[in-house]
């Protein structure tokens, strides 16, 4: 009998301890609030705080990747990288999302752009520039010193002004680089202003033999016709004229007729980065550059010896500050000053 209420007490006492050790109910409202709490910390972490930049190998769009990349580390606190590859590839890569930011669509050169921009597989910011220039240039001195030569026609009566060094009976323009559309453009625009007959239109093998014949006249204060282009550090450098042309024409152009156009190039943003970085593209919608600025920062790298980094803060302490009151808000532009 004792051993019964021994073993029924001992079970009693067992069904209580386990009673009181097992969980309770889920309270409803913590798990609400712990699952609020995740939501917002994932909404936060969605902006990306490491940004890639289209490289397409040019001076410009590598300056302007700096400056960019300089405002986004000092206000916004962000790295950054630059992804290397052609226009049209960088263009994809922009699409896919594969690159964030493309500082530089040269729209025009780019066939799909309007198709993808309208179909909205991209988002596009704003204009850098449009006033990038090309033609046939001559220095400030041999403008000044023949005031009549003010157009490309007008080469026909100065044909004796721009002898060929290794030919003194003929002439010579300097056209552009081997392979380039505009090269051959050029060349038609030579030969149906009736300027072969009395100039050679010589082709350079590169944009630096092109760079080192413009720069060696220079130097010594002889005369040259030349194909060039905007934005550049030789003209920013250097200052030389672009010829007067006829009134540009979209049916003429390719066969020589008129004056080239000035590209539309915009600032563009993929889609997921547009969403996650809403701050950072409203900086990049009010972000505009002119060539003559571009120009300026060129000829700084090249004088310096200076990196594109080192030229971007230049640009914007010493040479342009006033480009931070444009494109910043009163709390950005003090968190950027502040920013060692």
């Amino acid at each position: 009998m004792k051993k019964l209420i021994i073993v029924s007490l001992i079970t009693v006492m067992l069904t209580a301890c386990l009673w009181g050790c097992a969980p309770g109910p889920v309270d409803s409202t913590q798990s609400t609030e712990t699952e609020s709490a995740g939501s917002t910390e994932k909404t936060g972490a969605n902006e990306k705080t490491s940004i890639t930049f289209a490289d397409v190998g040019w001076d410009s769009i590598k300056l302007n990747n700096a400056v960019a990349g300089l405002i986004a580390e000092r206000v916004f606190g962000y790295t950054w990288k630059e992804t290397p590859g052609s226009t049209p590839i960088s263009h994809e890569a922009l699409v896919q999302g594969e690159v964030d930011i493309v500082m530089e669509e040269w729209t025009d050169n780019i066939p799909s752009y309007a198709v993808d921009r309208d179909a909205g597989k991209l988002t596009e910011l704003g204009v850098n520039f449009d006033d990038n220039y090309q033609g046939f240039y001559i220095p400030r001195y041999v403008a000044e010193e023949h005031p009549d030569l003010k157009t490309v026609r007008d080469l026909a009566n100065y044909a004796d002004l721009f002898k060929d060094p290794n030919d003194p009976s003929r002439s010579i323009i300097y056209g552009g680089v081997v392979g380039w559309e505009i090269t051959e453009i050029m060349k038609k625009k030579v030969e149906l202003y009736g300027l072969n007959q009395y100039f050679d239109y010589v082709e350079s093998g590169s944009d630096a033999i092109l760079n080192a014949s413009m720069v060696s006249a220079w130097d010594k204060k002889e005369p040259i016709v030349a194909y060039y282009w905007e934005p550049t550090w030789l003209l920013g450098k250097y200052d030389f004229v672009l010829l007067e042309d006829d009134p540009y024409d979209a049916e003429k152009y390719t066969e020589g007729y008129g004056s080239c156009p000035s590209v539309t190039v915009t600032i563009a943003v993929s889609n997921s980065f547009s969403e996650t970085n809403p701050d950072f593209c409203q900086f990049l919608s009010k972000y505009s550059m002119s060539s003559s600025i571009i120009n300026e920062a060129l000829a700084y790298i090249n004088d310096n010896n200076a990196d594109y980094s080192q030229a971007a803060l230049w640009l914007l302490t010493q040479s342009h500050p006033e480009l931070l009151q444009e494109w910043l808000d009163e709390a950005q532009l003090q968190k950027f000053t502040e920013t060692p």
